[in-house]
């Protein structure tokens, strides 16, 4: 069988464009939304937790639906799109008492997994206060994490999925392009990582990265259904040093190209980024090239 289209990884022969048309042609009442639900259920396309990838699969007819391929039914409604109209998120006042200690002397940290949860909104208000990229709201598979001591914020960390492509990554892993596919699921990428400025602790941001790799991927397994393997991470070179990422053992895996996923000139349109990964297994390179 010939492929006709590849979308976000998947390959789409001509044979499963002529069963998308019967499926089509057998229920010519349903919306484009009801459609793709019932693709995948006859492909059995469902996330690690369950359930339906729909939205990638309305992607995917939407791009055989332009190319000509199919026909798809006429739009019944347009909803809204949520964040092309989100606002920024409100001003939360919080304990801003300076704390300048060691930390020894600190006590214990708790993590809070905040995602879904009455106290999401003050960690999206605090990265949009205090971080220099401000707040955006992640896509797809994300935790959100707020640090205490005892009752008084330190930090706020988010994790989310790992972009599709990414060559210094790519190539320390070693698995191939299939595999990548296969296993991106069980990446995830440090997309925001905050210590509040009237927090002067040595050492506190590596640590915190040492207490998160121990947990994780539990947590993501708890909400996601599926475990994480390795971390990664982004650090602009222009500003950071990413100091407290190599103090965490994290591994230097080079530098973004600059053109972005979507780059369509193959020339740089933003700064280069040093990319930093950290496995969480030891057999991390196995667990990512299995079926």
């Amino acid at each position: 069988m010939n492929v006709i289209l590849k979308y976000r990884g998947r390959e789409v022969t001509d044979g499963e464009v002529a069963f998308i048309r019967e499926l089509i042609a057998r229920h010519p009442t349903l919306s484009r939304r009801r459609l793709s639900e019932e693709l995948c259920r006859a492909w059995n396309w469902v996330q690690p937790n369950g359930r339906l990838r729909d939205m990638v699969c309305r992607g995917l007819m939407l791009a055989l639906h332009r190319s000509g391929q199919i026909s798809l039914p006429p739009r019944q409604k347009t909803p809204p799109n949520p964040l092309a109209k989100r606002s920024k998120p409100a001003a939360i006042e919080v304990d801003r008492r300076p704390v300048e200690t060691c930390l020894a002397t600190l006590g214990p940290l708790r993590f809070e997994q905040v995602r879904r949860t009455a106290a999401e909104g003050l960690f999206n208000s605090l990265i949009e206060e205090h971080h220099y990229l401000g707040y955006t709201q992640p896509v797809g598979e994300h935790l959100k994490y707020l640090i205490f001591a005892e009752e008084q914020l330190m930090a706020c960390l988010a994790w989310s999925s790992a972009p599709r492509h990414l060559g210094p990554r790519d190539r320390f892993l070693g698995w191939s392009a299939e595999e990548r596919r296969r296993n991106i699921h069980l990446l995830a990428t440090n997309l925001r990582f905050l210590v509040l400025p009237w927090v002067k602790v040595p050492h506190l941001a590596s640590h915190i990265l040492g207490r998160m790799a121990r947990q994780l991927s539990a947590d993501w397994e708890r909400v996601y259904g599926h475990p994480i393997y390795f971390l990664e991470t982004f650090v602009d070179s222009d500003r950071f040093r990413g100091t407290c990422y190599r103090a965490a053992n994290w591994i230097v895996l080079g530098r973004t190209t600059g053109r972005g996923k979507d780059d369509q000139t193959h020339r740089p349109n933003r700064s280069l980024k040093e990319v930093l990964g950290y496995p969480l297994q030891r057999h991390f390179r196995q667990l990512l090239s299995q079926p």
